[in-house]
């Protein structure tokens, strides 16, 4: 794993977009100061997960995106894509390529992204951690970061190691976990006072509930009393609804008939109605006709009148005389017209000539006067710039002599702090030298102490190491007995008989011996085998004889004991060993492939013999391949390690009895003397343990009195190197004074130089000004006077155009007045003309209409008279039809007021009818007032309540516990209103009564018996996170002590080859709590005895601070590291071997350093030059090294 590219975009100063692409081994950053390389460094610790500003030099995380320059505007956001080569697997995902981007806006908001892929920055953090990549960024050297090691706490110090070691992630883990428990204790606590506090409610609101329950009977008697009641009043209304209903129906009846009699008199009306409404339209014809008659006779009379008047109007009125100016007289005014008209027209031509040559005049004498404006303005530049040369000359020369007078006044006090400084640093060196040669006095005075106290220390550490041995050895010990002491009981256990040889041994009966197993003794490995030899007798009893046998054998049929496996001492000898040793002797098997099996198995006693006979002829063999080797060579049968048996005739076998009998046996023996051998060694570790303890006592009283002594000589020697370093920073500024004081006087004599040469030629330039010609203020003087005689003859011109344009302007105004006058005065005698014409036509016309008017008058005089006649024949007709009507309306008279009678009387009836129909209303609504009240009060219908608590349904008393049921009784209202008023009175005496009680009862204990259950859950997650701690902190145990066991190996190595003949070492402030302990750091460079880092000098201590990284990036390496000049203040003989350890690390891992030292870059195998562009951008160029071998 490596680091693939690096993409920066508006990161600090990389603006545009810039791809490193990085190479495995060692890759350098170099370029000048300011340049932008650590903003790579810085980079990199933000894409993976930086989130301290001043970690990243700024202020705000966003002083990150670059801030613009002079030339490039500020960016909205920085981001930064970091490619890893995952090839090797070693970051936990399932890509050869790992693509990690973190972006951030100026308004605020980031981004993160794996793979393309939004995610926490929690992610990536977790996702390198286990890379020995964590957030603490060890991996990352910044400039700085050695004095922060050097100055560290030793827990901090810790810290670096914790995060190689991968540990961080557990820490976070265990943070978690107790965080989860602080808040469980809250919530644990909560519940318990909530838990207290339900119980203390439950004893009143228990009460409350049994006040309800009681309330519930009371209300039950006083609901079935109310109902019964209630039932009545409806059932006595049903009845007088009923009663109401047969009422309605008589008066329908009579309502019916008087109906029918009123339809018969209104159908007579009807009918003399028709008769009358028939005669009607004749009599309205008449009328219509007479009076359309009488309008006609008075139209013909009007119209006689009218042509009358007519024809005497038309013969009085007579020709119209014309009057007005005469057409002729018009005509003469159109042409004087027309004439003025086109004498106007050529003095507006005349007028907009002589405008024209105005405004050319006018144009020429403007051009004129801005070309002489133009030149005198040319002429007053050049005199004002020659006033502005001399004036700034003038300034130049006084500031230079000013300067001069100044660096001259400078130099003499640089000198006078030169020779002050020169005195300061004399008297410095000789403090210093004097304090040197004290301090090493009073160091080889005490270099015995020095020696005693390593001594000490090293007994002291032997005695604790040897008391850590021997407590090792104790546990061991210990836990060596408890293991073979539980072994050997649990194979005792597996060794009782589960069969009918059990039975046998309880019963004691005469004739048995014991046990097989504990009578045979096998040869080590060949257990199984021999156990297949036996036929299942291992498992079985011993007996004396074959009467024993019988005996037994009948005894456990009849006690149904179970399969009996028994071995009779006195039972039949056999010899078949010939023909074994024969075929052992032809297969030529080694002893660990083949053996008799009577050479294997012996026993005890009397049982050796009855064993050897089981055996005899047989065979133990490794496995089937040797056993049927054997067999080919004439054995007579041949058992198997893996519990096989093979004869020529039958053959058993086929699964490995790993739990055989015997070999059981044969462990259960060995984890016996296991036992004891185990006990043993406990009591001499003991001894040991004890005996260690009292030499560590010894050897911690001797260390602590010899680090007393140590201490005060260290203190002295500190206080003499305090003062030390004083006097040599003293010394070390004095010199820097004088050498800054020296370089300030060369500076100041090259300014004095260049000051004195510039006021040279200051000087000259104003000689040379001061003889310039004076014509130039002639000249202005003379181009002045002409231009002003130019504007005049301007202002002339504008003058004669503005009287041009006036005139123009008139003489176009009075042709505009004037035209189409002539037109207009045409036209309006041609008007006059016609109109005389057309009333000559008019006077005519006049005279025909009077001779029509006159006829029209004597035909309507004749229509009239025959008008006349027609209208008095008609007047006569219509009286006689109006009579007739006169009688038909009496008759329809009398049949209407019969009518009216009998709808008098059928009102009379509706009216009682109505009142039927509001008593009725009356009942119903009555009813249904009961209905209602049953629905509300008691949540039934009317006839559900009738028919399960009517009058007319026997009643059943309710009875106490206990009490014998009362025998039914009718209803009684009296005795049921009485019931109602003595449950209510009851229920009264109750008091108030919490109606909710029984189920806020029954919903706290319910919610009681929850929170017991959440308590117990809450008491074991608790218990399930002390136990993730306890398990995180035996992980990380076991993780730091083999870290810091390995980084203090390493760091020994480290600092040797960094001071060849010194020595460091790592110590742990408290060894006994490695989950808490600190690292501080020994040195003693060669050929000094201080072991305290604040006593090394200034290149000491940094290569003290990097022995102690690359001890860590040794003990636990990851995949890269980067390291900003760490180099830069070494010399030559250091650099080398700091380069060898550089060159010792690429092996395992990607070096990315930062540098200006010319030797660093030619062990690099790729180069980057970073720059810095005029436009505040940095750009870089990259370059491998072997490419650059090769051409």
């Amino acid at each position: 794993m490596h680091l693939k590219t690096l993409t920066l975009r508006g990161f600090k100063s990389f603006a545009t977009t810039t791809t490193m692409s990085f190479e495995p081994g060692i890759n350098c950053v170099v370029g000048p100061n300011g340049s932008g390389k650590s903003n790579v460094v810085d980079a990199l610790a933000w894409v993976m997960g930086e989130q301290g500003a001043k970690n990243l030099r700024g202020g705000n995380m966003a002083d990150v995106i670059f801030a613009g320059t002079a030339k490039r505007p500020a960016l909205g956001r920085a981001e930064v894509t970091l490619t890893i080569d995952n090839t090797d697997g070693a970051l936990p995902i399932e890509f050869s390529e790992v693509t990690i981007s973190r972006t951030l806006f100026r308004t605020g908001g980031s981004e993160y992204a794996i793979n393309g892929t939004a995610c926490r920055l929690l992610d990536i953090q977790e996702l390198l951690s286990d890379t020995g990549m964590g957030k603490e960024m060890h991996v990352i050297i910044g400039q700085g970061k050695l004095d922060e090691v050097l100055t560290a706490t030793p827990e901090d110090r810790r810290g670096f190691i914790e995060e190689a070691a991968g540990v961080l992630k557990h820490r976070r883990r265990k943070e978690k976990a107790l965080r989860k428990l602080e808040s469980m204790q809250g919530n644990l606590t909560r519940i318990e006072d909530l838990a207290g506090e339900l119980r203390r409610q439950l004893g009143p609101l228990a009460r409350q509930a049994a006040t309800a329950r009681r309330a519930q009977v009371i209300q039950a008697e006083a609901f079935d009393a109310r109902a019964r009641i209630l039932a009545d009043d409806v059932a006595q209304a049903q009845a007088r609804l009923q009663a109401q209903s047969v009422n309605e129906k008589k008066l329908q009846e009579s309502a019916a008939e008087l109906a029918a009699r009123v339809a018969r008199a209104a159908n007579e009306v009807s009918e003399l109605q028709a008769a009358a409404d028939a005669a009607s339209p004749q009599i309205a014809a008449l009328t219509e006709n007479w009076q359309r008659l009488g309008s006609l006779v008075e139209r013909f009379r009007g119209l006689a009148n009218l042509a009358t008047e007519r024809e005497r109007s038309l013969l009085q009125t007579g020709p119209s005389a014309h009057r007005g100016e005469a057409p002729e007289r018009i005509w003469q005014r159109a042409e004087e017209a027309r004439v003025e008209e086109e004498s106007l027209g050529k003095e507006v031509r005349a007028a907009e000539d002589a405008l024209r040559e105005v405004i050319s005049r006018r144009e020429g004498a403007e051009l004129r006067e801005r070309e002489l404006d133009q030149e005198l303005a040319t002429v007053n530049r050049s005199v004002a710039d020659r006033r502005e040369l001399a004036a700034r000359l003038n300034g130049k020369i006084a500031t230079a002599s000013s300067r001069i007078e100044s660096l001259a006044a400078e130099k003499e006090r640089v000198a006078a702090a030169m020779a002050e400084a020169g005195k300061r640093a004399d008297a410095a060196e000789q403090q210093v030298i004097e304090l040197e040669e004290q301090a090493v006095a009073h160091t080889d005075g005490d270099d015995t102490l020095s020696i005693a106290h390593e001594e000490a220390a090293r007994v002291r550490q032997g005695a604790h190491g040897a008391v850590e041995e021997a407590r090792q050895a104790v546990a061991a010990a210990q836990s060596s007995v408890v293991e073979w002491r539980t072994k050997a009981d649990t194979l005792e256990l597996s060794l009782a008989p589960e069969d009918a040889t059990a039975w046998l041994l309880d019963e004691h009966r005469t004739g048995v011996v014991g046990l097989v197993r504990d009578a045979v003794k096998i040869a080590g490995g060949w257990e199984a085998a021999a156990e297949a030899a036996l036929s299942g007798v291992a498992t079985g009893a011993i007996v004396r004889d074959v009467d024993a046998a019988v005996d037994a054998l009948r005894a456990a049929r009849e006690a149904d004991a179970g399969h009996l496996e028994l071995l009779i001492e006195s039972g039949a000898r056999s010899d078949r060993d010939d023909a074994a040793r024969a075929a052992l002797a032809q297969t030529n098997l080694a002893a660990d492939q083949a053996r008799l099996a009577s050479d294997v198995v012996e026993g005890e006693g009397g049982s050796a013999v009855a064993l050897r006979a089981l055996v005899t002829g047989t065979v133990l063999a490794v496995d089937l391949a040797a056993a049927k080797q054997l067999l080919d060579a004439g054995a007579p049968a041949v058992a198997t390690m893996a519990g096989d048996v093979l004869s020529g005739t039958h053959a058993w076998g086929g699964q490995v009895q790993a739990a055989a009998i015997l070999a059981r046996q044969a462990a259960y023996d060995d984890a016996r003397a296991q036992t004891t051998a185990a006990t043993e060694a406990l009591a001499r570790a003991e001894e040991e343990l004890a005996r260690a303890h009292a030499a560590a006592a010894v050897a911690d009283e001797d260390f602590d009195q010899i680090a007393a002594q140590l201490g005060a000589r260290d203190s002295h020697l500190a206080a003499v190197s305090a003062q030390l370093g004083v006097l040599r920073q003293s010394l070390s500024a004095a010199h820097q004074e004088i050498e800054r004081n020296e370089e300030r006087v060369r500076r100041i004599d090259h300014d004095l130089e260049r000051h004195i040469d510039e006021l040279a030629d200051l000087r000259e330039q104003q000689g040379q000004l001061e003889d310039a010609p004076e014509d130039l203020a002639k000249h202005a003087a003379e181009l002045s006077a002409e231009r002003d005689a130019a504007h005049k003859l301007t202002v002339a011109a504008r003058s004669d155009e503005t009287e041009a344009r006036l005139r123009l302007r008139t003489r176009e105004e009075r042709l505009r007045a004037i035209a189409g006058k002539s037109e207009a005065l045409q036209a309006q005698a041609r008007s006059v003309e016609a109109r005389i014409a057309q009333e000559e036509r008019a006077a005519a016309r006049r005279q025909e209409a009077a001779g029509v008017a006159e006829q029209v008058a004597k035909d309507a005089t004749a229509a009239l008279v025959v008008a006349q006649e027609y209208l008095a024949a008609l007047s006569a007709e219509r009286e006689e039809a109006e009579g007739m009507r006169a009688t038909r309306e009496g008759e329809l008279s009398a049949a209407r007021t019969s009518l009216e009678r009998l709808r008098q009387e059928q009102r009379e009836l509706d009216d009682l009818g109505h009142r039927h129909e509001l008593a009725l209303a009356e009942q119903r609504l009555k009813y249904e007032q009961l209905a209602a009240k049953a629905i509300d009060d008691l949540g039934m219908s009317a006839d559900t309540l009738v028919a399960e608590f009517g009058p007319h349904l026997m009643i059943t008393l309710p009875q106490a516990e206990g009490e014998k049921p009362k025998p039914e009784q009718p209803f009684v209202r009296e005795e049921q209103e009485k019931r109602l008023i003595k449950a209510e009175r009851d229920l009264a005496r109750l008091g108030k009564i919490n109606p909710l009680a029984l189920e806020e009862h029954a919903a706290l204990e319910e919610r009681q018996r929850y929170l017991t259950e959440q308590l117990e859950d809450l008491r074991q997650s608790r218990a399930d996170l002390l136990g993730i701690v306890r398990d995180i902190d035996q992980r990380v145990n076991e993780v730091m002590t083999s870290a810091l066991s390995d980084v203090a190996r390493e760091f020994e190595t480290t600092f040797a080859s960094l001071f060849p003949g010194g020595k460091g070492q790592l110590v742990l402030t408290d060894p006994d709590d490695v989950l808490a302990t600190g690292v501080d750091i020994e040195a003693r460079p060669p050929g000094k005895r201080v072991k305290r880092l604040s006593l090394l000098s200034g290149g000491e201590r940094s290569l003290t601070a990097v022995a102690f990284l690359i001890a860590i990036f040794k003990a636990r390496p990851s995949p890269f590291y980067v390291m900003d000049e760490v180099e830069a203040a070494l010399d030559d003989t250091n650099l080398s071997r700091l380069l060898g350890l550089f060159e010792e690390l690429q092996d395992n891992s990607q070096l990315l350093i930062i540098t200006h030292q010319k030797r660093t870059m030619e062990i690099a195998d790729a180069l980057y030059g970073v720059a810095m562009r005029e436009d505040g951008v940095t750009s870089v160029i990259s370059q491998r090294v072997k490419d650059l071998a090769g051409s």
